[in-house]
């Protein structure tokens, strides 16, 4: 990463901040980027519980002036194929044009009382490129409830590549913001690329 870049200073110091191996994401984040200036930037640190264990990861999401890149890196305890502690991280680069879909939900508390510019309590950012695709499928059925016949199936396919959530009460008011800025960011960028 070009270390003269505010945006860049921005990143690296919301990884220190993470508190999440900063040294290893940083590391990694970077020799994804390479060169390139960045435009927008979200970390997200994560602690979930699976059964007696505390697990964390972070996701760096990274928008360039042509890739999007994904950074995800998550801890493991000592097991049979490790005697210590390790770390998994892994990156992927999607070219803007490849991205399909960006989907940014929002939660808002007293929907009635809205003023705009009030930031949500939630955001979720779904972004979607084809690398994963759910596929749901249920029994087809006709509206005669006497029927047995086999009407084959029935469903829908979503584009699943990333989906984020951040909320106020876990993550805090400014990542919260810094996810509607991305959202913002990588919404744009797409839509210059279907230009």
């Amino acid at each position: 990463m070009a270390k003269t870049s505010t945006t860049t200073q921005g990143l690296r110091s919301a990884i220190e901040r993470s508190g999440y191996y900063p040294a290893l994401v940083a590391e990694a984040v970077e020799a994804a980027v390479g060169g390139e200036p960045i435009r927008s930037y979200l970390v997200h640190q994560e602690t979930t519980f699976d059964q007696n264990e505390v697990r964390r990861h972070v996701t760096v999401l990274v928008l360039t002036g042509n890739r999007f890149i994904v950074s995800h890196t998550d801890e493991q305890a000592a097991d049979s194929t490790s005697p210590t502690p390790y770390a998994t991280t892994s990156t992927e680069s999607v070219k803007l044009g490849r991205i399909s879909s960006v989907v940014i939900s929002r939660v808002v508390a007293n929907p009635e009382q809205y003023t705009p510019g009030t930031p949500p309590r939630e955001v979720v950012l779904t972004i979607g490129w084809g690398a994963v695709n759910r596929l749901d499928l249920e029994p087809a059925a006709c509206g005669d409830p006497n029927c047995d016949a086999d009407h084959g199936y029935t469903g829908s396919s979503t584009a699943d590549d990333l989906s984020l959530r951040v909320s106020e009460a876990g993550d805090g008011p400014e990542t919260v913001r810094q996810a509607l800025v991305f959202a913002q960011a990588i919404s744009e960028a797409t839509a210059d690329v279907t230009r």
